[in-house]
């Protein structure tokens, strides 16, 4: 791995990552960081990017190398904003368990974000401003205090937006009778969930969405590596907790309750898989052993 860059080698261990990821950076992420830039040169000012892909695609860790490579490739200052990081606070999702509907009260769907503190970081950032970034703690599940949010250095070149839902679009109506899993089944018999997450995504998300520029899509094979990856990262977080003195173990889940989480962003996730990658700028298709198979759309 001589020919690797220093940062690259840097995060591979700092992310514990096997020597295999060399070929999806060095092959489609430090090529998809160039084009990036020229994106935003071709813009002419702050550009946002949608990174798209499902629960344990590795969207995150790509951003990581995506946003150090503008850095350190292309001399684009970056910041990224996770989805993640601007969920409703625990109390709010409480009250819209109990106003709207109980599952509302997990994290994940489309009605379960700040979209109006999502616009506001982006806009403030496409400013110019020096703004704090949100902070999302999944173990604890609540929203981190803005003192413990991070601040940008310099005005951002890029802004990478990540996400298992960015830049979704709403389901036709007429997909939203039939329940897919057993969760639909049997906690929303009457499709009243699903049917307000769907119109949150015909309202409040597509604003938000629309401060796209671009959408790069990091596809799975299928939904079952998802749930996989999904228990992999599960496990990564567990252990990375239980090595901090003191920390909160009361958001993390065990093999049932991770069971019933994910059935919660099965119906979006499928419908991203169908209708995303024809509209996607970039489009990263991945093996089951997590090495993109194939890159569409770098290419000028």
């Amino acid at each position: 791995m001589s020919d690797v860059p220093r940062w690259l080698s840097q995060i591979m261990q700092e992310e514990r990552l096997p020597s295999s990821f060399v070929g999806n950076a060095m092959g489609y992420y430090v090529p998809l960081a160039k084009k990036i830039q020229q994106w935003q040169r071709e813009k002419g000012g702050v550009l946002v990017v949608g990174v798209n892909g499902a629960q344990g695609t590795g969207k995150s860790t790509m951003s990581k190398v995506l946003a150090t490579a503008l850095q350190e490739e292309c001399g684009c200052c970056c910041a990224v904003i996770s989805i993640d990081d601007i969920y409703q606070t625990k109390a709010v999702r409480a009250e819209l368990a109990q106003q709207i509907h109980p599952l509302l009260a997990t994290r994940g769907v489309p009605g379960t974000h700040d979209t109006t503190l999502g616009m506001q970081v982006i806009q403030d950032l496409m400013a110019g401003k020096l703004v704090p970034v949100p902070s999302f703690d999944k173990a604890s599940d609540d929203r981190r205090p803005e003192s413990e949010w991070t601040v940008p250095s310099e005005a951002v070149d890029v802004i990478l937006f990540e996400g298992w839902c960015i830049g979704a679009v709403a389901e036709p109506p007429e997909a939203l009778p039939k329940a897919i899993n057993v969760l639909e089944e049997k906690e929303d018999a009457d499709g009243a969930w699903r049917g307000f997450v769907n119109e949150r995504l015909q309202s409040e998300y597509v604003d938000l969405f629309a401060l796209l520029d671009r959408l790069v899509m990091i596809k799975a094979p299928d939904f079952e590596c998802v749930h996989h990856w999904r228990g992999e990262q599960e496990d990564k977080l567990r252990a990375s907790k239980a090595s901090e003195v003191g920390a909160d173990l009361s958001g993390l889940m065990s093999v049932e309750q991770l069971e019933r989480f994910i059935m919660h962003y099965e119906r979006l996730t499928r419908w991203m898989f169908d209708e995303m990658p024809g509209r996607a700028d970039v489009l990263f298709e991945l093996s089951a052993e997590h090495i993109i198979e194939s890159g569409t759309g770098l290419s000028s």
